[in-house]
């Protein structure tokens, strides 16, 4: 039987061929049906059958038909690559959770939707203060476009393409709803920008959280009008009317509403509130694993975290800092998931002003736009998040402190000559101090505008802007700590600790050499930091955690820093959406 070796993504798989008359696109499906086989959220792939991909021969390089037949274009053993692998999420406005927003922003899927034709009703009127100006029919189209470019009127550097895709997408899904009037024909265009990465420069800066994020969305609407800057990966930052060009795209043209349907809402926060929710889960089982290496190199006990007595210690006490882990981390994990529910619920919420029910034949004027429940969850989720900073860098204190270690000062031998991780451990002091500023929460500040006519607003922008540093600080920091742990592991050679911790270490080892003598360490944080970000550290240690888990009790499973559930808490009672 012949066998071909396929690659998918960064994965070689092997895949047999009973038949060698089957097709190209055979071999590939089954090569993904392998990569997802083995991966918990199936590798990201919703649905196999909805992948597109192009194949090409390792050897040469030479690009293949999906509808060839095996035998007539490979040869036994062939390598085969996998690229530009593009699968579709189907948006409905009603099931998108924060996980696949993510992965949306990071290009691994195009967008689908599934919308019946609504009708479109006309807004007649200004906005804001000018709501009783009564439009000219003949006018409205002009009312629809000045909107955008007034509205467009952000600062700052612009969102990365990763987060302008979050946004565009979370916007397609909730007009997908059908609350927002808004046709078909512009829906689509959207979509199709979507998929091409059409993507608006649209500034960080200029919204207050109510009525909506309208500066960030305006910027948004702007470039698919064909106005001001757009990016793609083809053409670079470029005049939007040209990048639409190059991508066979026309520029939207807006009826009535459709001005409004577009910047009203609040997918700037949530887009951004969704990224944050799922670093943060990802730092923070990340952390228990550093927290257990650091646990091992200060010789602290596991007492504390078992129900039965430690019989071979003789230490009665370690410090907070490693003894209350499990309750200084647990509650971030619980804020986690309480934000999360609320993230998930905003994302799939209609938050248009007016609603329009065209069932029966009326729009409603509401509050939907208001960014309060995603600002106020967001400035929770960086309060709860810095906490795992926080003790992390008072546990590097103590990796790097001799009188509490009982290892070199600094973790380095001669002291003195060499500084060791002196100065890493006041970069770590210097984040934890920055975040505790970044804690305050934003979303306690409202400023009347618009006339006194949005008279309260949420601030929510800031409080996920702000939300995103402090979990990247977290990250640092913790990178700090696992760099720090890892060298105080080579002053306790021949000594090994644990299986899984020992993975750790040797992952930490493939990225960053131990520390002889003092050598530029930026790039040795920054490269642990990346493999916090990209959750390796997770995944080798996740295979020992989850094994470790099955086999206890449930009546027996301690509380530790390596043993904590793989199962969520009870989410809390959700906020009623409109459906």
């Amino acid at each position: 039987m012949p066998r071909f070796t396929v690659h998918v993504r960064d994965e070689w798989l092997t895949v047999p061929c009973k038949d060698a008359s089957y097709s190209i696109n055979w071999l590939g499906v089954e090569a993904l049906k392998r990569y997802a086989k083995n991966k918990p959220d199936n590798g990201g792939i919703p649905n196999i059958k909805d992948v597109r991909f192009v194949a090409r021969r390792c050897q040469g390089q030479g690009l293949l038909d999906g509808d060839d037949t095996i035998e007539d274009v490979l040869e036994d053993n062939d390598f085969v690559e996998l690229g530009n692998v593009k699968y579709y999420i189907f948006l409905d406005g009603n099931s998108l959770c924060s996980t696949d927003l993510v992965n949306l922003g990071r290009g691994r899927y195009k967008i689908k939707v599934q919308k019946r034709q609504q009708f479109v009703y006309g807004i007649t009127t200004g906005f804001g203060k000018f709501a009783r100006t009564v439009i000219p029919i003949s006018k409205l189209k002009e009312l629809q476009e000045n909107l955008i470019r007034s509205h467009s009127a952000g600062l700052g550097s612009p969102l990365s393409p990763e987060r302008t895709r979050m946004l565009l997408a979370l916007r397609i899904n909730v007009l997908a709803k059908g609350y927002s009037g808004i046709s078909l024909e512009t829906l689509h265009t959207m979509i199709q920008a979507f998929n091409a990465s059409c993507l608006s420069f649209v500034p960080e800066k200029g919204t207050v959280g109510a009525s909506g994020d309208l500066a960030p969305l305006s910027h948004l609407a702007l470039g698919l009008m064909g106005e001001g800057k757009m990016w793609s990966p083809k053409s670079g930052w470029a005049d939007a009317k040209y990048v639409l060009e190059a991508h066979g795209l026309r520029p939207i043209s807006l009826k009535p509403k459709e001005g409004l349907a577009l910047i009203n809402g609040t997918q700037m926060i949530t887009s951004l509130g969704a990224e944050a929710v799922e670093r943060a889960e990802s730092v923070a089982r990340q952390a228990d694993i550093i927290a257990a290496l650091t646990l091992e190199v200060l010789k602290g006990t596991t007492k504390a975290f078992d129900s039965e007595s430690h019989r071979f210690c003789d230490r009665v006490q370690d410090a907070y800092t490693m003894r209350c882990c499990p309750q200084v981390h647990g509650i971030v994990n619980d804020t986690i998931a309480f934000v999360r529910n609320i993230i998930n619920t905003e994302i799939n919420s209609a938050t248009d002003n007016p609603m329009v029910f065209a069932e029966r034949g009326e729009t409603i004027s509401g509050g939907n736009f208001h960014g309060e429940y995603p600002a106020k969850a967001l400035d929770y989720l960086a309060i709860g998040v810095h906490e795992l900073a926080s003790i992390s860098e008072r546990r590097i204190e103590r990796l790097c402190n001799p009188s509490l270690s009982e290892l070199p000062a600094f973790l380095v031998n001669e002291g003195g000559l060499n500084s060791g991780f002196m100065i890493a451990h006041c970069t770590a002091a210097a984040l934890v101090s920055e975040n505790k500023v970044l804690c305050h929460p934003s979303s306690v500040d409202s400023l009347s505008t618009s006339a006194a006519t949005e008279d309260h607003v949420s601030m929510g922008g800031w409080a996920a802007r702000k939300a995103l540093r402090v979990i990247e600080h977290v990250e640092q920091v913790l990178a700090i700590e696992l760099l720090a742990a890892c060298q105080g592991i080579e002053f306790l050679r021949p000594l090994r600790t644990t299986t899984p911790l020992e993975k750790v270490y040797d992952l930490v080892r493939s990225v960053v050499k131990p520390w002889i003598k003092d050598r530029f360490m930026s790039a040795d944080i920054e490269a642990v930091h990346r493999l916090l970000v990209d959750q390796k550290v997770w995944n080798v240690a996740k295979p020992y955690i989850e094994k470790y888990c099955t086999e206890l009790l449930p009546e027996s499973r301690p509380t530790s820093p390596t043993a904590f559930s793989l199962e969520p808490p009870p989410s809390p009672r959700k906020r009623v959406r409109l459906e």
